[in-house]
Order: structure tokens, then C-alpha cells, then sequence
């Protein structure tokens, strides 16, 4: 799936990447600021997540919960020097926890991730409208 949007687009975009059905762990590439961590608030709106949403950056991880009894995961990497950080911290048993997981930085734990994951890569064009493409 690739999609041209506006930030003013985005609660749609959002909408149509979970009618793609995509696997629960769900990973992010894009530069600092392309809009990574605001496509993740918006999917977790979709996904029923009422509470307010922020980047984890500094925690590594927030853990959210949807109307439905839903857990989402949202992990931001940015910060980890190295994988085993993200073993310390439990990583393995968020991934095959079955629950939604959003990954920032997914590159900084690489050999951890699983093989069933959904890619999406975000890339700002010229004119400020986002290239989103969901693997």
C-alpha cells in the first residue's frame, strides 16, 4: 500500500493502514520528524486507545489501553546503544506478547525482531505532504 498525505490527512491515513490489516508488530522507518510518533497517536485512536499518547523516547516504551481490551506498545528506540538494553528491559516478552506493537528506531534491535512484522516507511516530500509505504 503506498499513500500522498497531509498532516490534515492523517486520522484517514491512519484508518486506512488498520483496513489493511496489517500484523500487530508494526515497524517505523522514516527521518526525525517525519511524522513517525504522530501517525502512531492517530493509529492508536483507531485502535480505541482513549488516554493521551506521547512519545516514549526516554522510557523506551508506553503501553496503552484500547476500549476493546486492547494493549498497544509503543517503543521508541532512539536512545539504545545497544540490543541488549532491549533484552534487559523485556523486549521479548512485548513482541510475542500477541498485543499491537509500534517500533521506532526498529533497526537498533534488528536481530530481535521477529519474522512477522508490517513495515511502514514515511518520507517528507518537497511540498510537506508525507510517501507512506506499508509492507
Amino acid at each position: 500500500m503506498n499513500i500522498v498525505f497531509s498532516l490534515d490527512q492523517i486520522q484517514e491515513t491512519a484508518e486506512q493502514i488498520i483496513a489493511q490489516n496489517p500484523k500487530k508488530i508494526i515497524l517505523f522507518n522514516g527521518e526525525m520528524g517525519v511524522g513517525k510518533t504522530t501517525l502512531i497517536k492517530h493509529l492508536c485512536k483507531v485502535l480505541g486507545v482513549e488516554d493521551a499518547t506521547s512519545s516514549p523516547t526516554f522510557s523506551l516504551v508506553n503501553e496503552y489501553y484500547a476500549s476493546n481490551n486492547q494493549i498497544v506498545y509503543h517503543f521508541d528506540f532512539y536512545r539504545l546503544n545497544k540490543e541488549t538494553e532491549a533484552l534487559d528491559m523485556g523486549v521479548d516478552d512485548y513482541l510475542y506478547s500477541g498485543n499491537w506493537c509500534f517500533i521506532e528506531w526498529p533497526e537498533k534491535i534488528a536481530n530481535l525482531l521477529p519474522e512477522e512484522t508490517s513495515t511502514i516507511t514515511i518520507e517528507l516530500l518537497n511540498d510537506g505532504q508525507r510517501k507512506l509505504e506499508l509492507l
